[in-house]
């Protein structure tokens, strides 16, 4: 049972690294598998592991979420560029997602960010193009980075639910 468990949350996690790339909640996937696990076989992990799991999915959303948002800001934007910036992430990863999947639902995402902040921060009327390119050239690279790093924690979230899977078992 424990090589079940130990491939199907390898699996889980490879699948919930790609969808995190694709900026979909994927490291949770992972997390849900070890809770199922965990449901029926309660010596398989401590609470204190699965709490680690969540503790650092939500830590690794919410830096997701105000990336983009946070790089507009930074570069000289407003609350309206940071909206801006969130709702061209989203529509760029839909709109993205149709040309060369999965490549596209990435890039679609960061240049939805950039686009979204220019355009909400040019309803401003002393803008300039200009300063409005500058905060969507900030919001673009946060939500790239974005992306680095919740990945980075989707695999983190997998080692360790694996490594605790197995630990006491090999």
């Amino acid at each position: 049972m424990i090589w079940t468990a130990a491939i199907s949350l390898v699996l889980a996690a490879a699948l919930g690294f790609v969808l995190t790339l694709l900026t979909l909640p994927g490291l949770w996937l992972p997390i849900v598998v070890a809770l199922g696990f965990q449901w029926f076989h309660p010596e398989m992990f401590s609470w204190w592991t699965i709490g680690a799991a969540v503790l650092l999915g939500v830590m690794a959303e919410t830096l997701e979420f105000v990336a983009s948002a946070a790089g507009a800001t930074k570069a000289g934007g407003t609350k309206r560029s940071a909206a801006g910036a969130i709702l061209g992430t989203l529509a760029g990863a839909i709109v993205g997602s149709a040309f060369f999947f999965p490549i596209g639902t990435i890039l679609g995402a960061v240049a939805g960010a950039g686009v979204g902040a220019v355009l909400l921060d040019k309803t401003r009327v002393e803008r300039t193009w200009s300063e409005s390119t500058r905060v969507g050239a900030g919001a673009a690279a946060a939500r790239g980075i974005a992306i680095v790093i919740k990945a980075s924690f989707s695999a983190i979230i997998a080692m360790l639910l694996v490594v605790a899977a197995l630990w006491d078992r090999i």
